[in-house]
This record gives structure tokens, sequence and C-alpha cells, in this order.
């Protein structure tokens, strides 16, 4: 892909978000049955972060992604590359700090978090090796990395089943409840195409991580990956 085209896709994508941006959430619960509230829990436990660390929430959307961090009183920066989820976010909950950033470039110094995680945003990201290197380059030595995506279901007749589910009937119940449901196509198209439980550690591992592990939740319709920045 140019240059060119490059930049036109990240445009495209960042206004596909700015204008879900306002049902984003309830969309999301309703498409996964209720189940992010859970999904969200299981990967604040594996950030473990304690009060006096600093957490990077990336693609944090409308942050509640960061509500659990800012609640047990960690300092937690929500940042993403759209403006109209950062708006949204920030009215309702101005005490979190939004920053407006590109994963493959972010706006942070080297060392800068104790640990530094991502949930459901890292196959949006136009170079997502980048988003890992960067990930690791912000986060202290000996800091850890969680990353939640979707993923591969682990029994391959429900991993049929799913793959009709995404591209049959996620786009109409979209329709019914979504600002912008053409943006959900592309959300499935997107889940449908992205690496499996080992592709994505494989990823991890090549950036430079370590001790790379991973959690399979709801029959691997999502995993949670884990990973330590090495001490030296």
């Amino acid at each position: 892909m140019s240059r060119a085209s490059l930049e036109k896709h990240t445009e495209e994508v960042q206004a596909m978000f700015d204008d879900v941006a306002p049902r984003y959430d309830v969309v999301n619960d309703i498409l996964s049955m209720g189940q992010t509230r859970r999904w969200r829990k299981i990967v604040f436990d594996a950030v473990g972060a304690k009060p006096g660390q600093r957490v990077l929430d990336l693609a944090a959307g409308t942050g509640t992604s960061s509500e659990p961090y800012a609640d047990a009183g960690i300092a937690v920066v929500a940042c993403d590359f759209s403006q109209g989820m950062l708006k949204v976010g920030k009215r309702r909950r101005p005490d979190i700090d939004f920053v407006a950033g590109d994963a493959t470039n972010l706006p942070f110094a080297d060392n800068s978090f104790d640990a530094s995680t991502i949930s459901f945003g890292l196959r949006n990201v136009h170079d997502p090796k980048q988003g890992i290197a960067e990930m690791l380059r912000v986060t202290k030595p000996g800091g850890t990395l969680v990353i939640a995506e979707f993923s591969h279901p682990t029994f391959a007749p429900f991993r049929t089943v799913y793959t009709e589910y995404l591209m049959k009937a996620l786009p109409p119940i979209a329709r019914k409840v979504a600002s912008n449901p053409a943006a959900y196509v592309y959300l499935a198209e997107s889940i449908r195409d992205w690496p499996n439980q080992d592709g994505l550690a494989a990823w991890i591992d090549e950036a430079g991580w370590e001790s790379v592990r991973y959690r399979n939740l709801t029959g691997g319709i999502v995993a949670v990956h884990r990973a330590t920045k090495p001490l030296v």
C-alpha cells in the first residue's frame, strides 16, 4: 500500500470510529451478548497494576476500558486516534487523561509506563507489528504488555458457526442498533482476517517482548496475550 493510500485508509477508519462513537459501547455490549464487561475485568486483572503505577490504555476509545484503573487509583492514559471517541470519553470521565495518538508513533517518551494494554483495537492499527513495537518502547523494563483481541475459536465446528455469525448475523443486528452499520461490516471482516492465537504470540515475541503467553476466553472468541519487557 502506498503512503497516500495508507493515509487515506487511516482517515477513513478514523472517520468511521468518530461516527460510531456516541453508541459504540452500547452496541458492543449488544453484539457481544454482554461479554465485554467480563473480558475487561480479566484484562484488568492480567495487567495487575497497582496505585502509584502508570498504565497506557491504547485504542481506549471512549475510555470504558480505562475506567477500572482510574477507579482503583491507578494513573491511566487513555490513548486513541479517534477524536470523536475521545470527546465522548472526556465528557463522561473528565478525571481520566485522554490523549490523541497514533499507535504506530506514540506521543510518549521511552520507558514511560509500568504497563501497556490494548483491547480489541490492535487489528484496527494499519501496522499492528509496529504498534506492538511502540508499546515495547514506551513500557519500562520489566513492565507488562496485555493484548485482548478477537481470535479463532478452538473448537472447529463452533469456529464455522462463529464465522457465519460475524459475516451474516452481525450486520443486520448492527443495522438496528448502530449509527453506522457499515462500520460493523468492516469490523467483522477485520476479525475474520486476524491471525490466530499463536500467530499473534509470534508477532509479540518478534517485537522483543519475552515470556509471551495467552489465555482463551469464550472458547477462543477472544484471546488475552500477556508478555513482559526484558530488563536489559
